[in-house]
């Protein structure tokens, strides 16, 4: 992608988040470390988000994993490209799995926005919907408009994934809107929020 293309993305990342969980309330969201943690607690603190601290390029395999063990459930892992880009091997094991229930959304402005906002591979020529792809995610594709929601929340309530959305954010730095780092709190309020008990 070119500069000029970077210049084109115009979807206000915070608003395109509170709009897919407005109309997905009930899924469970894994959500990459940083800015994607920020975005998910500002549309919304709930129980089901498993927020990340930490672990840059295991917000997919952690996705995976959940989908495999709540097939009934929507699972949602909203991350960045900087994050996805840490974990690319896990788009091929999702690939083999095809997990129904799996919506992943890339939260795609160019940049590491956590570490000073150098530019990312996806802005230097990788394509995440071509990675998808030739992992056999079938159903990927690029976003350049806020209405595209609509597209994502079908994927996730028809469960006929896996599935891949490549959203087109601008590049801005929006204020940070912190979730709880209590690794602990997390993980037992999210287990709850499955009907297990805490550990």
């Amino acid at each position: 992608m070119t500069q000029t293309a970077l210049t084109l993305a115009t979807i206000d990342r915070r608003e395109f988040v509170a709009q897919l969980m407005k109309a997905c309330p009930n899924a469970l969201v894994i959500p990459g470390l940083g800015s994607s943690n920020y975005d998910l607690f500002a549309a919304g603190d709930r129980p089901e988000n498993f927020y990340m601290w930490g672990a840059m390029g295991g917000a997919a395999s952690i996705g995976l994993g959940l989908a495999l063990a709540q097939p009934e459930r929507d699972v949602i892992v909203l991350t960045g490209d900087g994050e996805l880009l840490m974990g690319l091997g896990s788009l091929a094991t999702i690939g083999a799995k095809q997990p129904k229930n799996l919506t992943i959304v890339v939260l795609d402005n160019g940049h590491f926005g956590e570490t000073g906002m150098q530019r990312s591979h996806t802005s230097l020529g990788t394509d995440l919907v071509s990675v998808a792809k030739g992992c056999s995610i079938a159903q990927a594709e690029h976003l350049h408009a806020i209405g595209d929601v609509e597209k994502v929340t079908h994927a996730v309530t028809s469960k006929k994934g896996p599935a891949l959305f490549q959203v087109k954010i601008k590049a801005d730095d929006v204020p940070r809107a912190l979730p709880s780092r209590d690794g602990v709190y997390v993980k037992n309020r999210f287990r709850a929020a499955l009907g297990f008990e805490p550990f």
